[in-house]
């Protein structure tokens, strides 16, 4: 099964827009593509999907599969799962996430898996985000930005995955502007220093277009080598 899970150095970073960017291209070329976010946190949707994150995946994959699939873990309460879960008194099941997910790939060619927060958001009290990636075995991607700082977090989130061995096919820069480092520089920079690739570097838009913020992935990189 050809797959890919988004993740991100931080929690704003964008990844919920790359991800529907990438699953908009996979859409456009033909291709059935699944989407999931296993666990989402934030203020509940009046309609619609109780994520808002998940209502802009699904649009952009444009599928019909059921919430409970999609997001087996909705917390009400913008906090990482672990702390959400111990405030609401809920009990996380990673092997639930684990069979949504299987029940998932017999529908669709490829699933993209977007994460919640950076790469060591906790789960369970020993179990974070790199562990779902690791139980998934999926390839990843990794969403920065160009803000300062981004350099230490970035070397950070790409050492962990290194010694947990996780695929990771390459950095995307999101959302940067005038504020953060020369996005050159950055992606000199980044590439040196993680021995990994700069797939695309994103500016900042003010306005979010699917079809425009698709395009501007798919001019920068063949999504194609992301799953394979």
């Amino acid at each position: 099964m050809k797959s890919l899970f988004v993740t991100a150095t931080d929690t704003g970073i964008g990844k919920t827009y790359v991800c529907a960017g990438i699953a908009h291209s996979l859409k456009k070329s033909g291709i059935d593509v699944g989407i999931m976010k296993p666990f989402a946190c934030g203020v509940k949707q009046k309609t619609g999907f109780s994520s808002k994150d998940l209502s802009i995946l699904s649009n952009a994959a444009n599928v019909s599969d059921p919430e409970k699939f999609l997001n087996p873990f909705f917390f009400p309460i913008p906090a990482s799962p672990y702390t959400a879960a111990k405030n609401l008194g809920v009990k996380i099941d990673v092997k639930h996430v684990m069979k949504c997910f299987r029940e998932l790939n017999k529908i669709h060619d490829i699933m993209l898996v977007e994460g919640i927060g950076g790469i060591m958001t906790p789960i369970l009290k020993d179990y974070a985000i790199i562990d779902l990636i690791k139980d998934l075995n999926t390839n990843t991607v990794i969403v920065t930005s160009s803000k300062i700082g981004t350099i230490n977090h970035t070397i950070m989130t790409c050492n962990i995955c290194k010694n947990m061995k996780i695929p990771v096919k390459g950095l995307i820069i999101n959302n940067f502007d005038s504020t953060g480092y020369p996005i050159s520089e950055l992606e000199r920079d980044l590439s040196v220093l993680t021995n990994l690739p700069v797939l695309c570097s994103l500016p900042h838009l003010t306005k979010f277009n699917l079809a425009d913020f698709s395009k501007m992935i798919t001019n920068q990189v063949d999504i194609s080598t992301l799953i394979n």
